[in-house]
């Protein structure tokens, strides 16, 4: 992996929580500060982590779908010789971003984005759990990012199908000192060359179907935003489609006649659902999921 993205090292993580946690506390000081989106999976999904295992603090960055601009980096960093602000020390970027609906970063403005922090010494961690479905979409290349970021954490066993894990990347040094918070963390496992040999399959096979799981997110997102019921339908960038359901609709009432139809919803806020395509999901299960969508009566 760390080859694919001409990384000098790689370490296998349990989970992509885990491997973000890693880079944050390897990248940051106790009392520094965190750059992120304000959608961020390291702000909502990680049990509050950034200040639980590195003793840092959070500055959210809001933005379109979770993507900010380099410009909002400017004009949130610290100055450093003020002795009552927080270190400004990281900047995460997630791309895809889950909670933005699957939405895909501009390269451009990635790089723009690492040439700020380079010039104002923070360092760039890319959280890019599904970052694959966002080459597959912008046709960037793994050597890419390595240019720009200085770590990379990546899933495994999202759209790639393995059962477990994810992978951390970086410098020689930086992966020697994440090697030693893994073990802090409780992520150095014994005997797991066989969960790390899935991960490599998933490497090797099931990039390139990816595209698949794209054009059916595309199509569940077609059908569901023309169905009465839906309010709003977030545009559809890779494999995740995230709807909104009118306001006097009952929502247990909808996930579970959903559910008693075969498909599994989750619920990402008031009258807000994601539904999520992958590789254990063929066509014939797509249309008959729209077939499902069309017959539901909401009144």
């Amino acid at each position: 992996c760390s080859d694919t993205f001409c990384y000098e090292a790689a370490l296998f993580c349990p989970s992509g929580t885990m491997a973000n946690q890693i880079a944050i506390k390897v990248h940051t000081r106790p009392g520094d500060e965190v750059l992120c989106g304000d959608l961020s999976h390291v702000y909502h999904y990680e049990g509050g982590g950034i200040s639980f295992n590195s003793g840092a603090s959070v500055r959210l960055l809001s933005g379109d779908r979770g993507r900010f601009t380099s410009r909002q980096v400017v004009e949130n960093i610290h100055d450093r010789d003020d002795i009552h602000s927080p270190i400004s020390r990281l900047v995460v970027v997630e791309n895809t971003c889950n909670k933005g609906g699957g939405s895909v970063w501009d390269y451009n403005e990635l790089v723009r984005i690492s040439k700020v922090a380079g010039q104002h010494d923070l360092k760039l961690h890319l959280d890019g759990a599904r970052l694959f479905n966002a080459m597959t979409v912008d046709g960037t290349k793994p050597a890419d990012y390595s240019l720009i970021f200085d770590s990379i954490s990546l899933c495994l066993s999202k759209g790639l199908g393995a059962p477990i894990g994810s992978v951390l990347m970086g410098s020689k040094d930086f992966i020697h000192k994440a090697i030693r918070v893994r073990k802090l963390l409780g992520g150095a496992m014994r005997q797991s060359g066989f969960l790390a040999a899935a991960g490599i399959y998933a490497l090797k096979n099931n990039v390139d179907r990816l595209v698949l799981d794209h054009e059916h997110a595309t199509i569940l997102g077609k059908t569901i935003s023309s169905c009465q019921w839906c309010e709003k339908v977030e545009p559809v960038e890779s494999n995740i489609v995230i709807f909104r359901i009118k306001d006097h609709i009952d929502e247990g009432l909808f996930a579970n006649t959903l559910k008693s139809s075969g498909i599994l919803c989750s619920k990402f806020g008031p009258s807000v659902f994601r539904l999520v395509t992958h590789l254990d999901i063929d066509t014939a299960m797509i249309q008959q999921a729209c077939q499902v969508f069309n017959r539901i009566k909401m009144e």
